[in-house]
C-alpha cells in the first residue's frame, strides 16, 4: 500500500509499475453487468488516488457503473491489482466480516505468488490482464 505522505507524483510513478487483472468469476459478473475493461481500469486510476473504500489488509471496495455495482478489489502494492468479487448495490448492502476477513487471506495468498505462478493464472485463464500501470 501506499503511504501516507506520497505525493500525487510518487502515486502516479507507483501506479505505472503495477498491472491489473480480473478473475474468470469477476470476467463473467462484469460483462452480466455490462462493465467494459476500460471503465475497470479508469477505476484502478482512483483507487490509487484514494477515491475508493479501503477496507485494510489490502482489500479495497470501489463502486461501479454509475454506483450500480459494488467491486471488492484486492491489492499487491507494486505488483498488480485484481478484480475479485462484484455485486449489484441492490442486491445487497456490503460484504460480511467474514467474507472480509477471506479476502484479507487471499491478499496475503496473492503476495506470495511468483511471477511463474501468475503467468500460469493467466495462462489457465483463472486471471486475465486488462491493462497494465502503463496503460492505466
Amino acid at each position: 500500500m501506499l503511504a501516507l505522505g506520497a505525493t500525487l507524483g510518487n502515486v502516479a510513478s507507483h501506479a505505472k509499475s503495477e498491472r491489473i487483472f480480473k478473475t474468470a468469476w469477476f470476467a463473467r459478473a462484469a460483462w452480466k453487468a455490462h462493465i467494459p475493461d476500460e471503465e475497470l481500469c479508469s477505476a484502478i486510476r482512483q483507487v490509487v488516488l484514494g477515491q475508493a473504500d479501503n477496507l485494510g489488509g489490502g482489500v479495497f471496495k470501489k463502486r461501479l457503473r454509475k454506483n450500480q455495482y459494488r467491486s471488492i478489489i484486492l491489492a499487491r502494492a507494486g505488483r498488480y491489482w485484481v478484480y475479485e468479487y462484484l455485486f449489484a448495490k441492490q442486491d445487497r448492502g456490503n460484504i460480511e466480516d467474514d467474507e472480509l476477513a477471506d479476502y484479507r487471506k487471499l491478499v496475503k495468498a496473492y503476495a506470495g505468488l511468483t511471477t511463474h505462478q501468475v503467468n500460469q493464472l493467466i495462462r489457465e485463464n483463472d486471471w486475465m490482464e486488462i491493462c497494465s500501470g502503463d496503460e492505466t
